[in-house]
């Protein structure tokens, strides 16, 4: 009989995946191939390190500094690994999510606390994926914001009902849209011609150059992990491939860990090429870019129109897809803190109503989009702090607790995140 106990109430097509997990986990499967069926869940979660709120930042850097901060874009990858390898850890070790466990160990009123601030998490979230495909259709199509918006959602619907055909589906389709994201900024970056030292040398040696790089290097970091995603990969780990035993738990890890290496290094290199194409193409000019919307106007104009075109399909991808990450996530808290669920399209509609109601208000897409990150920036601690908690925790874990220093550099790391975010929301609500 086998160790591996694999869940036989799966949709159409999730069986060859699983059984090929099972062969794997059992040594039947050898090479790349044992490697396959578990790829696919931080591809999900990477998503959430591409989306538009990170195209302002990484692009307002390298067009006021050039290549200096691709440093920070490098810190900002190992924590995003570090993150959401402990996250999805705890899916396998528990067979349960973080707000599932919350609502174990936390008193009630601290679950319900929890539950609220995460649903208010979830609509900022919507605001700024719902703002970047929005803007996507916008700069490509001329298509009004409010309308924009409202082809997005119908994206993100059509995204989410792959995710009742199966995991696989669903992975496959976020895994093409930011397939898309990586082509376009690597033309972005080939049209930029960069120079190759300058690249190698603001990558790994840390440099910063007056107050404004200051406070470009801490939104890097500071934005760089985002609360609903450490809530949804600990979920899409729980039930994906569960191993019966400690060993067939520590396989699953050791596999999760390449997905999450691999999706985190693409995520990285996204971030690092819209650094790099705006070094390229926008610094020296005397007028650094601030906006998206500047962005695709200075591409135009510097790199030509299908530049410009692959730059609108890439935020229109980026807005798509973390869209439809958003509301999964939602559902998880919602679950996992209350015990309760409501129709996943029900969701997606009543998170999408604040996004749709800002842009009907003709609020400039920027100021919203920047505003959305500071109401992002409250959620971190109240996810980071119970994950950290529990990772540590030997009785939950079993063999996959924490190690003293894997516990030690987590908790640093966290603290610089908090803090970081402490900071900007500090300058963001008093100017200072």
């Amino acid at each position: 009989m086998s160790a591996t106990h694999i869940n036989h109430d799966y949709l159409p097509g999730e069986g060859a995946t699983l059984s090929a997990a099972q062969a794997a986990l059992e040594g039947r499967k050898r090479g790349l191939k044992r490697f396959l069926p578990f790829i696919g869940p931080a591809f999900i979660a990477a998503v959430a390190y591409i989306d538009p709120g990170n195209f302002a930042t990484n692009i307002q850097a390298g067009s006021t500094y050039g290549y200096m901060l691709l440093w920070v874009v490098l810190a900002s990858n190992l924590m995003a690994v570090l993150i959401q390898t402990l996250s999805a850890k705890l899916g396998i070790a528990t067979g349960k999510n973080l707000p599932e466990i919350s609502r174990e160990r936390f008193a009630r009123p601290v679950t319900i606390g929890l539950w609220l601030q995460a649903e208010f998490i979830a609509i900022a979230t919507d605001l700024a994926e719902f703002i970047g495909g929005a803007l996507g259709l916008h700069l490509l199509f001329g298509i009004a914001l409010f309308p924009a918006a409202l082809i997005t959602g119908v994206f993100s619907f059509a995204l989410l009902e792959l995710q009742r055909r199966g995991f696989r589906p669903l992975e496959a389709g976020i895994t093409a849209l930011v397939g898309v994201v990586v082509v376009s900024f690597a033309y972005e970056v080939w049209i930029a011609k960069p120079d190759g030292s300058e690249l190698l040398t603001g990558l790994f040696v840390p440099t910063l150059d007056g107050t404004g790089s200051v406070l470009l290097a801490t939104g890097i970091l500071g934005a760089t992990v985002m609360p609903h995603v450490i809530y949804l990969h600990s979920a899409l780990m729980q039930r994906r491939v569960v191993g019966r035993n400690e060993d067939e738990r520590q396989r699953i890890f050791r596999f999760e860990f390449i997905d999450i290496l691999i999706a985190m290094g693409v995520a990285g290199l996204i971030n690092g090429a819209m650094l790099v194409m705006a070094a390229g193409l926008f610094h020296g000019s005397g007028d650094p870019v601030t906006t998206i919307e500047g962005a695709y106007a200075r591409l135009t104009h510097h790199a030509g129109t299908i530049a410009a075109v692959l730059f609108g399909i890439g935020l229109m991808a980026s807005g798509f897809s973390s869209s439809s990450v958003g509301t999964m996530s939602g559902q998880i808290v919602m679950q996992g803190y209350l015990d309760r669920q409501i129709p996943l399209y029900l969701r997606r509609l009543i998170t999408m109503a604040p996004a749709l109601a800002v842009l009907a208000m003709g609020v400039d897409p920027t100021t919203a989009l920047v505003m959305s990150q500071v109401v992002l920036s409250f959620g971190i601690p109240f996810a980071l702090i119970p994950l950290l908690m529990f990772c540590s925790n030997r009785e939950l874990m079993g063999s996959l607790v924490n190690r003293r220093l894997t516990s030690i550099v987590a908790w640093a790391v966290t603290a610089a995140i908090i803090g970081l975010n402490i900071f900007l929301l500090y300058r963001t609500l008093f100017g200072l």
